[in-house]
C-alpha cells in the first residue's frame, strides 16, 4: 500500500546575511527560517528488492540532482537496509524560487522512509545525512522554526508571530552561485541577535544583487511595498514575500497582483506539517503509514 500526503512544507527567510567566509569556501550566515502552510507532498510505496526509483520527479531535474532520490539512496548506505521504494512527488512549489522545496522534499524522504523502513535513525543521524544533501534540510527535520548560522545548520527553534503571507513566484530561475561570486554582495554583516531582529533589525543581502540582475524580481519587491507591506526576498529568490495580519488583506493583494503574475496566500508556521506527522508516528497509538 502506498504511504500517503507526507507534506513537503515551503520555508521562507525573513532576512538572511552573510557574515563571513569560511576557509573551505562556504558563507557563514545568519538567517531566520519559517515555515508555510504550503507544500509539496509525497507518497510512497516500499519495495523489496532495494530499488529506489521516482515515479513522478521533479520536472527538468535529471535524477542525478533529484534530492529525493539522493535522500533516499543516502538512508539506504547509513541504515543497511535491503529495502527500496517507489516515491511520487506532487510539486506545487517552484523549482529554485527560494522557498526550500528540493530541500524540503529531501527532509521528508528521509524522514517517511526511516518510518517505513523500520531504520530507526534517530533525529541528530537524520540531519547529518541531511546536512550532506544541502544546507537547508536540517531546518525541515528539525520542524520549528528556527534562527540559523554556520551555513544555517546551526539552529535555534523559536516561536514567532505567524501572519498570512502572499508570495510572488516571478517568471524567472535565478543562479544562486553567481550570487555568492557577485562581487558587490555584502560578505561582512556584523552578527545580530533575535532581539535585534524582533527591533527591526535584519534584511536580505542578495536583494540587491538580485535586483540588478532580475527586473521582474525587482518589480516585484517595488509593487509589493505599495500594498502596504515591508517586501522580503526569500532565499536567494526569486520569490518575494509581503507580510498581512489578516489573511482578507492578503487575499485583496493577491486579487490584485498585475495581469500575468504568479503568486500564492500561506499561513507563516512555527511547526510545520511534517513535524506533527512525525509526533503521531512516535504515538503509539499510530498504526500504518
Amino acid at each position: 500500500m502506498w504511504s500517503c500526503a507526507w507534506p513537503a512544507p515551503a520555508k521562507i527567510n525573513l532576512f538572511l546575511h552573510v557574515t563571513g567566509r569560511r576557509a573551505d569556501g562556504y558563507h557563514e550566515l545568519q538567517t531566520l527560517f519559517q515555515f508555510l502552510s504550503r507544500g509539496d507532498t509525497l507518497a510512497f510505496l516500499p519495495r523489496a528488492d532495494g530499488v529506489v526509483r521516482s515515479r513522478f520527479g521533479p520536472p527538468g531535474v535529471s535524477p542525478d540532482d533529484d534530492l529525493v532520490l539522493r535522500a533516499a539512496r543516502r538512508l539506504q548506505e547509513a541504515s543497511r537496509t535491503t529495502l527500496g521504494a517507489d516515491i511520487a512527488l506532487t510539486k506545487r512549489l517552484p523549482i529554485g524560487g527560494g522557498l526550500g522545496g528540493g530541500s524540503s522534499n529531501a527532509a521528508t524522504t528521509l524522514v517517511a522512509l526511516n518510518h517505513l523502513w523500520g531504520a530507526e535513525l534517530d533525529r541528530g543521524s537524520l540531519a547529518e545525512l541531511g546536512l550532506e544533501l544541502g544546507a537547508d534540510v536540517p531546518v525541515f527535520l528539525g520542524g520549528h522554526a528556527a534562527w540559523g548560522e554556520g551555513v544555517g545548520e546551526r539552529l535555534t527553534p523559536t516561536d514567532l508571530r505567524e501572519p498570512w503571507y502572499l508570495v510572488i513566484v516571478p517568471p524567472v530561475a535565478v543562479a544562486t552561485a553567481e550570487l555568492f561570486a557577485d562581487p558587490e554582495l555584502t560578505r561582512n554583516c556584523p552578527p545580530i541577535t533575535i532581539r535585534d531582529f524582533l527591533s527591526g533589525g535584519g534584511d536580505n543581502v542578495f536583494e540587491a544583487p538580485v535586483r540588478r540582475r532580475y527586473p521582474a524580481v525587482s518589480e516585484a519587491l517595488d509593487w509589493l511595498a505599495g500594498r502596504g507591506t515591508t517586501p522580503r526576498l526569500t532565499g536567494t529568490g526569486a520569490c518575494v514575500f509581503g507580510a498581512f495580519n489578516e489573511e482578507s488583506a492578503a487575499r485583496v493583494a493577491r486579487a490584485a497582483l498585475p495581469s500575468g503574475w504568479r503568486g500564492f496566500v500561506a499561513r507563516g508556521h512555527n511547526r510545520s506539517p511534517l513535524a506533527t506527522r512525525m509526533e503521531a508516528l512516535a504515538d503509539p497509538r499510530h498504526a500504518g503509514g
